[in-house]
């Protein structure tokens, strides 16, 4: 073999130093993406759940499908280290059943066990499950006995979850289960893909979806993900629902405030390029209680707050559209003093360049002839949440060319 010239040798040499002072060229990084997400409160304990060895099997929906999937388990406002004790995913085949042969064990670095610590998530190791866009997942946890003073939740689930006694990890059902109604220690589901990215939906219960209905995935971002599933040329996108029902901008109420959540709960979301914001009714609303008022805000320190979510979001190169607060005149805290502000609200996103596109929800769901109230075809009952028909006319009143320009 003949020895290397001079010149290869040269060439190599400066190759190699290229690569280590460039690590990126050298493996690129992962793509992943959210296809599904949920944003946690803090919830006391009060029925001491967990002291005891338990299983909990719980149900997602996603938007976008693919493979590998990784699951995040949440103790970001826990008290006390979390401690899993094995946990698998597999896709539903009926409310609370799956098949053991086809659930996938979720590790952690290889490890079935995992102690989070207070203030921390858990990234799960990848796992070769491809799953179907728009479908069912079942994650199964088990928590050995153990004291939890306060849950990492997400309460308005609308959807059936199951708690059972002791290690029921791969059982196909638990008719032992009770039921609850939220979604604890989860936080996300991802995928990776060379393409595609994730929107955000970032609000209040009109985004979580209060008024829905349990198990049917008929919130405004549901019908959103099923359109772009159904658009060829938004198939790579999935959607986040980051809202919590009661959630305030500047203000604590259920949940940290927006101003307060807003990097875990939009920032740190893998593959967000777009983000919608519909937030600020129940600000107006206590701020104006007739009744009962407090933490008292002005249209322009909550336009101001509004403002900085756009701001910060920009900084990560994210697009922002802004969505008209929708009517809520006739609701237990409307005023017509709070009705005034809400329509500065919505004139600012509407003519705001703070943002980069406007979904006016607002118009789509109002009274024509009485502006200030939902129509009643929309109208959950409570003049404040749409119903059914109101999500679904929300839904689909968002213009899908509004995320084909990416940021």
């Amino acid at each position: 073999m003949r020895p290397l010239s001079t010149a290869l040798r040269l060439t190599i040499f400066v190759l190699t130093l290229t690569t280590l002072a460039n690590p990126s060229a050298a493996q690129s990084p992962d793509h992943w993406i959210g296809t599904w997400g949920a944003a946690p409160i803090a919830k006391v304990n009060k029925n001491n759940d967990f002291s005891q060895d338990t299983t909990l099997r719980q149900t997602v929906h996603i938007s976008l499908g693919g493979t590998p999937v990784r699951v995040t388990f949440t103790n970001e406002l826990g008290t006390e280290p979390l401690t899993i004790g094995g946990a698998n995913i597999a896709v539903a085949a009926a409310p609370g059943v799956i098949n053991p042969k086809a659930a996938y064990p979720l590790t952690f670095n290889g490890h079935s066990a995992f102690t989070i610590p207070p203030g921390a998530v858990a990234v799960s190791d990848d796992v070769a499950l491809n799953i179907p866009a728009l479908s069912n997942l079942t994650i199964t946890l088990f928590l050995p006995a153990q004291n939890i003073s306060t849950i990492t939740t997400h309460d308005l689930a609308l959807q059936t979850n199951y708690f059972a006694p002791g290690n029921q990890l791969y059982a196909s059902s638990l008719p032992d289960a009770h039921t609850n109604d939220s979604w604890r220690f989860l936080k996300n589901v991802e995928i990776e893909s060379p393409v595609g990215a994730s929107i955000v939906t970032f609000g209040d219960s009109i985004t979580d979806g209060w008024r829905s209905t349990k198990d049917a995935n008929n919130r405004w971002p549901d019908v959103l993900a099923q359109r772009l599933q159904d658009n060829r040329s938004t198939r790579d996108l999935a959607v986040l629902n980051e809202g919590i029902g009661g959630n305030r901008v500047l203000h604590d109420e259920f949940g940290p405030n927006a101003l307060s959540r807003f990097d875990r709960d939009v920032i740190d979301q893998a593959g967000v390029e777009f983000l919608i914001i519909l937030e600020g009714i129940n600000d107006i609303g206590h701020a104006q209680d007739p009744v009962h008022p407090r933490d008292a805000i002005t249209a322009d320190e909550l336009i101001t707050g509004l403002s900085q979510l756009a701001r910060r979001a920009h900084t990560h190169g994210i697009k922002v559209f802004g969505a008209t607060l929708t009517p809520y005149m006739g609701a237990g805290y409307s005023s017509p003093a709070g009705e005034t502000i809400r329509q500065a609200v919505n004139q600012w996103i509407r003519t705001t360049p703070d943002l980069d596109g406007v979904i006016d929800f607002d118009h789509v769901t109002r009274d024509p002839s009485n502006p200030s109230v939902f129509a009643s075809a929309f109208d959950s009952g409570d003049h404040l949440h749409p119903g059914v028909a109101g999500y679904q006319s929300m839904g689909e009143a968002i213009n899908l060319k509004l995320f084909t320009s990416k940021p």
